[in-house]
């Protein structure tokens, strides 16, 4: 990293080359002088060998140029909560990995088909057999009119909303965006340089405040970011509500993306609706959706867009200079799954309402005040009966270090200002695993 070394008769003078940071201005120089007369070349010597790593240590982490988006980010809830839970053995109810639910089909049909499937580079757009399964999928089970040409495969929905926001938003463009919301959102709207317009959900029943949503919309608004059935809250928005936001999407002439991964989750009577089915929406809306979440393979990392042609082109050209391809043989596995086990993905939320339910007992139980959960598989509590005036991040620790059980703190799915007494727990888990938390949580609570 030396740039130059300069002798002369009083010394030398040892300086790094500049740095220039995105904006242009200089990041800074690390120069400094030892003195090399004949009586200290011993101690120049010392000085170099003892200072200088520290102060190259010092020039990398402080000086070198940094996105200030992700710099300002700290290491996701998820991750933190996950970590924690594994180094406690902790029963971890937090991140919202199902466990119990893969389905041996597609784990037979990934062993069978891996001699004979494709191993390279598939096309830019996926697997044509997954964008007509997908295709199919929309029309049969929403009544969409999409065709295999209007969808993307992607690494994840994460990679999908990454490609929509990134392909669809200049910098100072604004996104309406309806709290609380995953975590991903407003990073990713922020690193395009847009704004987010945050509009909160009134707990404890998630009712829309449909004057502060009006009042988000104005000439800078480019996209709503909708995300139905929604993580953290299980909120479903309604027939009603969802004619509400199309209304205002159309007054003010903008796109929707709708982030409608839990889609098969619904429970109670409650049915999902795609915005992009309602009328005069089909060319305004950008739907992102999971294998991960369909058939409870998230590692799979397997999602896609479905969108029309004027919103779809700009999408594809970011998603060919992030990831371009998604491995071919799990395109293969998901679009078979699509089509051959559409009975049991179908009937996946009648699997998971019993253990919401057991969890939502359990915890009122001790206390606890769950909140309605009408989809996905997240169910948020209010915990200040037993939180001591703690919130809910620190509970949340707490809890994982003392009752081994993790839980997600709900704050962290607010930009800013959040509620701080819910917590979210998630019930796509084993039997065993709810009673085991349950079991734990009572022991805690008996010992305080």
């Amino acid at each position: 990293m030396l740039k130059q070394v300069q002798h002369d008769a009083m010394g030398v003078v040892l300086a790094s080359s500049f740095h220039a940071r995105n904006d242009g201005e200089k990041a800074g120089i690390t120069c400094f002088f030892l003195p090399l007369t004949s009586g200290f070349q011993a101690s120049a010597r010392l000085w170099w060998g003892t200072f200088f790593p520290i102060l190259f240590f010092i020039r990398c982490v402080v000086m070198l140029p940094r996105n200030s988006v992700f710099a300002a980010c700290g290491t996701t809830i998820f991750e933190v909560m996950s970590r924690l839970a594994n180094e406690h053995g902790a029963v971890n109810l937090g991140q919202g990995f199902p466990e119990g639910l893969e389905p041996p089909a597609l784990l037979d049909r990934l062993a069978a088909v891996a001699p004979t499937a494709l191993h390279q580079y598939p096309p830019l757009m996926g697997l044509p057999v997954l964008r007509q399964a997908v295709a199919a999928h929309e029309r049969d089970c929403w009544g969409s009119c999409v065709q295999d040409s209007d969808v993307m495969v992607t690494i994840g929905a994460t990679e999908a909303l990454a490609c929509a926001l990134f392909g669809l938003l200049n910098p100072g463009d604004e996104v309406v965006v309806i709290e609380p919301l995953y975590d991903s959102y407003l990073p990713i709207i922020r690193r395009a340089g847009a704004v987010a317009k945050s509009v909160r959900l009134i707990p404890p029943q998630w009712d829309l405040p449909r004057e502060d949503l009006a009042a988000a919309f104005g000439p800078k608004t480019r996209l709503l970011l909708l995300n139905s059935p929604a993580n953290p809250c299980g909120k479903v928005f309604s027939a009603d509500e969802l004619a509400f936001i199309a209304a205002l999407v159309q007054k003010h002439d903008v796109a929707v993306l709708c982030d409608e991964v839990y889609e098969h989750l619904t429970f109670d009577g409650h049915r999902h609706i795609p915005l992009m089915s309602l009328p005069g929406m089909a060319e305004r809306c950008i739907k992102i959706g999971s294998a991960g979440k369909i058939f409870s393979l998230t590692g799979w990392k397997v999602g896609w867009l479905v969108a029309p042609p004027a919103l779809m082109a700009p999408i594809v050209r970011a998603h060919q200079f992030i990831t371009c391809f998604v491995p071919p043989i799990l395109q293969e596995v998901i679009a078979w799954g699509l089509d051959h086990t559409r009975p049991d993905y179908q009937q996946l939320n009648q699997r998971l309402a019993p253990r919401r339910d057991r969890l939502a007992a359990g915890l009122h139980d001790l206390g606890f005040d769950p909140l309605p959960c009408d989809g996905s598989y997240f169910l948020t509590v209010d915990s200040r009966a037993l939180s001591n005036g703690e919130d809910d991040a620190t509970f949340c620790r707490r809890m994982t270090t003392e009752a081994k059980v993790a839980a997600i703190p709900v704050s962290a799915f607010y930009d800013a200002d959040p509620p701080r007494s819910l917590v979210r727990f998630c019930f796509a888990k084993t039997d065993a695993a709810i009673a085991q938390a349950l079991d734990n949580l009572k022991a805690w609570k008996s010992q305080r």
